[in-house]
């Protein structure tokens, strides 16, 4: 699985103002909700669910909030980039500037953990990291996104 076929270009968002982590994801979850056609409360809900069962904040200033969607067919992302972090409980304390939230079949087969685990080795990669914030629009954004990583 690659990150292009869980992400568009128009679902790539610079400069993403939120004041705390709750607003962020009732805006991220919005944004999906539309892409979608799905309820907004219904996804802000699941993943305000999979947020109470630890924090989706996996280091380095990067979170990776998720939930299972009845319904949805396929895995769906929005990446974002805060204009100022904040505080996202975590692990390591930091606060969090890249999110990549990530919707996924209710279904219990291998899809869903592929998408979740593509995602997280694409966002712990220090080359990304540095790509991403340093982007200076949605496209380049984008493109740092989807840009395959070189095989050593």
């Amino acid at each position: 699985m690659d990150v292009k076929t869980l992400l568009f270009p128009k679902d790539a968002l610079v400069d993403v103002r939120a004041p705390d982590k709750a607003r962020l994801l009732q805006d991220l979850a919005g944004h999906a909700a539309a892409a979608l056609n799905l309820d907004r409360g219904l996804v802000a809900g699941e993943l305000q669910k999979r947020e109470e069962l630890g924090s989706t904040g996996i280091g380095k200033g990067v979170a990776l909030p998720h939930a299972r969607i009845e319904g949805l067919d396929k895995p769906f992302g929005v990446l974002a980039r805060l204009r100022k972090p904040i505080d996202f409980d975590a692990i390591d304390g930091e606060p969090v500037d890249i999110v990549f939230l990530l919707l996924l079949p209710a279904t219990s087969g291998g899809e869903p953990l592929n998408a979740l685990a593509c995602v997280s080795r694409k966002l712990r990669e220090d080359g990304t990291l540095r790509g991403l914030r340093r982007a200076e629009d949605g496209a380049a954004f984008y493109r740092v996104a989807v840009a395959q990583t070189a095989k050593p």
